[in-house]
């Protein structure tokens, strides 16, 4: 089993920035993908951005050039820095985990709210 704890979200202005954080424990070893989803209020969970153990990344459109993913292998923790955040990006935020690209995410977070004032 893995384990994932989101932390970082909150309130923040139009233009502003964030950076959320996952840590993951557990069986650790068997995880070569993480990601981060959204959830708006009425709207489908979304992919947001993933990122490989090599350090691939690859971005939904609408956060490309704002978002960035990045991981501290070292801290088995992966970030996602939020940059001109638009009020359109407020949403829960959730971690995710898998073995491989292909396949379904195996493991998630708890989720944590970011809100984005306009």
């Amino acid at each position: 089993q893995v384990q994932l704890v989101e932390s970082g979200g909150g309130l923040v202005q139009a233009g502003g920035s964030l950076r959320l954080s996952c840590a993951a424990s557990g069986s650790i070893f068997s995880i070569n993908v993480m990601g981060w989803y959204r959830q708006a209020p009425g709207k489908q969970r979304e992919l947001v951005a993933i990122i490989t153990s090599g350090g691939s990344t690859n971005y939904a459109d609408s956060v490309k050039g704002r978002f960035t993913i990045s991981r501290d292998n070292a801290k088995n923790t992966v970030y996602l820095q939020m940059n001109s955040l638009k009020f359109e990006d407020t949403a829960v935020y959730y971690c995710a985990a898998k073995r491989k690209l292909g396949v379904p995410f195996d493991y998630w977070g708890q989720g944590t709210q970011v809100t984005v004032s306009s």
